[in-house]
Order: structure tokens, then C-alpha cells, then sequence
């Protein structure tokens, strides 16, 4: 059994649990919650959900959504739901050991208004491939590619549903491209940047099953001040207010 941590965010308000030495959330996870547009009484799906951290997330801002964490590797997935327990939300949030490449609508048990994910990065042949199956699986397409995880967020979403992702912005159109072939037309899009001035090194991109064409390319968002310190909007991400 891995070898954990225990570490409170968003005000002390989320008590999460993460792997000492295997894969740790990154603030790409709270810029994805962040991106989600959603509402109270929706059924949301996190595709490759880790400790279950962008649940947990949308969960302590919407008291009224009921949530799906999908997780393939075991130790996550058992860790995830540790983390649901921890924080009281086990009516309201269902882990799920699963292949997102085998997921049916019957587990979940009815089609979702919301799918939201954060795929690996990476290509199986790019770059050195981390010896940590926890690390491995969330950077690089060891367990699912892109195209995988939009076709089981175009399988598991109700018509006019939405898929909102993060993903890196070289690969943007491969993710757009992904959608549009499963049905999901692009609706929103951010460019995420380092610093102001700096070129985007993540995408925030939302689409919508059965949508019609018309994309609303929204303000940069950025990351860092040039002091260092988070942004204003991404130290509210943090506090639970963005």
C-alpha cells in the first residue's frame, strides 16, 4: 500500500490525501475546476479522477451536485475514495475503479450534464517515460489517449451536455479536433500562461454534444504575477472563490 500525505486546501475547508512518492495533483487540476461552468441538482463526471481532488473541489463550491470520480489505477482510486470519506461527501460523490475505455452509462446510472478531465499530456513515445505507475499514467497515454477520453465523455453525456478539459496548448488541435469527430463542438476556450507575456502552456477548452458551431475564445488567464505570487483570480481558485 502507498505511503501517504495529508494536506488541507481551499481554507482548510478539503482535507486530501495524496501519494508521498507517486502522482500529486498539480494546479492544472484547480484551474479546471476553476473553467467549469455547472449548477446545483447536475451530475458530473471527472474522467482519470486521482485522489479525487476535482470533485472534491466542485463539490465544497456547489452543494448541490452529485459527482463521479473515474479512476483505473487501484491505489488512486482507493485513495480517492478515502478523500470522500474524509470530507463527509460520500452521498454526493461515487468513486469508480474503471477503464474509462469500458465505462458504461449504466455504472453511473444515467447520462451526465457534465463530463470534465484532465488527460495525460503526452504521447506514449515522447520524452522519458516516469518508473512511478502513478506518475506514468497521469503524464503520459500508458492507460488512455486524448481521443479516449473524449469518446467516453461523448458516450456518458446527455445531449447538449458538456466536456471541459485542460490540456496543453501545443496539442489544442488535436484536442478540438478529438471533439468535433465525437460530436462535441468547441465552445469555450482560455489560454492559460505562465506569466503575462510569457506564450500559453495550457488550454481550458469546453464543448457541447450536439452543439452548434461558434466558439467564444475568452480573456488569457495567468498564472503568476512577475513577483512570483499567484494572479488575484488564481489565489481566489485556491481560496474556494473562483
Amino acid at each position: 500500500m502507498e505511503t501517504t500525505t495529508d494536506d488541507t486546501f481551499f481554507s482548510g475547508r478539503l482535507s486530501v490525501q495524496q501519494p508521498q512518492d507517486g502522482y500529486r495533483f498539480s494546479i492544472d487540476a484547480v484551474l479546471l475546476a476553476g473553467f467549469v461552468e455547472c449548477k446545483d441538482g447536475q451530475t458530473i463526471l471527472d474522467l482519470g479522477t486521482g485522489c479525487g481532488i476535482v470533485p472534491l473541489i466542485l463539490a465544497s463550491r456547489y452543494p448541490g451536485l452529485n459527482l463521479f470520480g473515474v479512476e483505473i489505477q487501484a491505489d488512486l482510486a482507493r485513495i480517492a475514495a478515502a478523500n470522500v470519506r474524509a470530507n463527509n461527501l460520500e452521498k454526493r460523490i461515487r468513486i469508480l475503479c474503471q477503464d474509462i475505455k469500458n465505462l458504461k452509462i449504466q455504472q453511473v446510472p444515467d447520462l451526465v450534464d457534465h463530463v470534465v478531465c484532465n488527460p495525460p499530456y503526452r504521447r506514449i513515445r515522447s520524452g522519458r517515460v516516469n518508473p512511478n505507475p502513478g506518475k506514468a499514467g497521469a503524464r503520459h497515454e500508458v492507460f488512455a489517449r486524448g481521443d479516449d477520453f473524449v469518446a467516453a465523455a461523448a458516450r456518458m453525456l446527455a445531449l447538449s451536455g458538456r466536456l471541459t478539459c485542460v490540456y496543453p496548448a501545443l496539442r489544442l488541435v488535436d484536442m478540438t479536433d478529438h471533439m468535433r469527430r465525437a460530436g462535441l463542438e468547441p465552445k469555450r476556450l482560455r489560454m492559460v500562461h505562465s506569466k503575462a507575456g510569457d506564450a500559453a502552456r495550457l488550454v481550458l477548452v469546453s464543448g457541447t454534444k450536439g452543439g452548434r458551431p461558434g466558439l467564444e475564445v475568452e480573456p488569457p488567464l495567468v498564472i503568476y504575477e512577475e513577483d512570483g505570487r499567484y494572479s488575484a483570480e488564481v489565489e481566489g481558485m485556491f481560496l474556494g472563490s473562483g
